[in-house]
């Protein structure tokens, strides 16, 4: 089971957002997605931070609220992202993810956004791993 890769269960084309982007735009294009967050990238699709929902839900309510649209994801975004490579183990990954750790992990490699990958991905690997290991079909 440690030879299970991240790269083999990621999601090679997430949502990523633009720090200058308005979190209106930023939440239509999460809520198009099916993802619960994102990478922030820059310019050269570096990870700079990550927007989730939950990041969001104080200053959409605000903005609902005052009926304005003038929050940036840059000042709803996290910048201590927890991320993962694409060569790391699923098993590492899981053992990260018990604690109250993120759903959604940008992958990276060599500082470049390449992916996310999600608590459900480390599922469906482990869920594989052991239809395998009961020699049941996958």
């Amino acid at each position: 089971m440690q030879s299970l890769k991240v790269k083999e269960y990621m999601n090679s084309r997430p949502v990523t957002f633009n720090p200058n982007t308005s979190v209106a735009i930023a939440l239509e294009k999460l809520l198009n997605s099916n993802q619960t967050g994102g990478p922030v990238v820059d310019e050269n699709n570096r990870l700079i931070g990550f927007l989730s929902e939950q990041d969001m839900l104080h200053k959409l309510l605000k903005m609902s609220y005052h009926c304005e649209d003038t929050t940036l994801v840059s000042e709803c975004m996290r910048t201590d992202v927890l991320s993962s490579t694409p060569d790391s183990s699923i098993v590492d990954l899981a053992e990260t993810m018990t604690g109250e750790k993120p759903k959604v992990y940008p992958v990276v490699d060599n500082g470049f956004v390449v992916g996310v990958i999600t608590r459900r991905d480390v599922l469906k690997a482990i869920s594989e791993q052991i239809k395998v290991c009961f020699k049941q079909p996958v």
